[in-house]
């Protein structure tokens, strides 16, 4: 299959995409323009949810960080197009529209992801494609080693011209600026971060450095290996759980750690299809199952999250009001 096209329908067909969904889900679907990429790109998100007039509780989930990781960009679009697809026949989802709003971005690496397309020889693109400084001839910044989470401490590379090169600076790439003020600004909203990667059938939880874990690292681990039953009940396939030193590699700069650090308390990297043997290049026959299952690992976290916050409080509510009702009755009973 030649799959290399013109890069300016890519762009142009991305767009298009989200403002179809916008277009056809007026109630639940707005869009956001929350940065440019560095050749200038908007940085935009779909907001999914049913309106209020205050503050909603919020999932974050993120595509395309990484170029060449195609599988990621197509995942969230079913994604979106599942939930959207849902909402009016399934209460679950209704319930989740009505307490929760959904922030996605379908292609974070928007520069990185067009230059991927451009030909066979940029097919493994990972990187942004911001030049080089000094003397450095080589482009693009790991955006996933660029994140101000203990940036530059390991596994990392400070040759500008390896994938893992985390940038001159923390936040040197607009990109992962971009998501850094957002979730500086829906800080004290965002319950759960999900950032889609392949490959390798992994959910990742923080932290990337083999020295630090985080506060809620056990719950995280029982969230993950839900998730990673619910993947396996679609169609078979077996996702392990673990932070990224336990069964990756050591890693610093993430966005996932960054998201945890500031206290985002659910924070999860997924990895996708497969586990090696076609990588990056997963064959055709396989976008629609890893993405139904990979829906299925989703929203097992997104249904844990919100069952924890809504019900806990509903029970909270219930409870005072039982307590107040029989303050008022036995209060009554005397006065008679």
């Amino acid at each position: 299959i030649d799959y290399f096209i013109d890069l300016v329908n890519l762009s142009k067909q991305i767009s298009a995409w989200m403002n179809q969904m916008e277009r056809e889900n007026p109630d639940v679907v707005s869009s956001m323009i929350y940065g440019k990429t560095y050749e200038d790109r908007n940085i935009t998100l779909l907001k999914i949810g049913f309106e209020s007039t205050t503050p909603k509780k919020a999932v974050w989930m993120d595509c395309g960080i990484h170029a060449r990781e195609w599988i990621a960009p197509a995942f969230c679009q079913h994604f979106v197009k599942e939930i959207l697809g849902s909402y009016k026949s399934d209460s679950k989802v209704n319930t989740l529209f009505k307490n929760l709003d959904f922030y996605i971005t379908p292609v974070l690496n928007m520069d990185g992801y067009i230059y991927s397309w451009k030909e066979y020889t940029t097919r493994l693109w990972r990187k942004s494609r911001s030049p080089g400084t000094g003397d450095c001839t080589c482009f693009g910044t790991d955006l996933n080693r660029n994140f101000y989470a203990n940036w530059g401490m390991v596994g990392i590379s400070r040759d500008c011209c390896s994938d893992i090169y985390n940038g001159p600076t923390a936040l040197s790439e607009p990109e992962a600026k971009a998501v850094t003020d957002f979730l500086g600004a829906y800080q004290n909203e965002m319950l759960c971060y999900l950032t889609i990667h392949s490959y390798g059938q992994l959910i990742l939880v923080p932290y990337g450095h083999p020295n630090i874990s985080a506060p809620n690292y056990d719950e995280l681990m029982e969230v993950g290996l839900a998730a990673a039953k619910a993947i396996t009940a679609v169609h078979g396939k077996s996702y392990k759980v673990g932070t990224p030193p336990d069964i990756l590699y050591a890693n610093s700069g993430s966005s996932r750690d960054f998201a945890r650090l500031i206290g985002i308390p659910y924070s999860f990297t997924f990895e996708l299809r497969d586990e090696g043997n076609y990588g990056f290049i997963l064959p055709e026959d396989q976008i629609q199952p890893t993405c139904e299952e990979a829906y299925q690992g989703a929203m097992s976290i997104i249904n844990y999250v919100h069952d924890k916050n809504f019900k806990s409080a509903a029970i909270t509510v219930t409870a005072t009001l039982w307590t107040t009702l029989t303050a008022l009755y036995i209060s009554s009973a005397n006065v008679f």
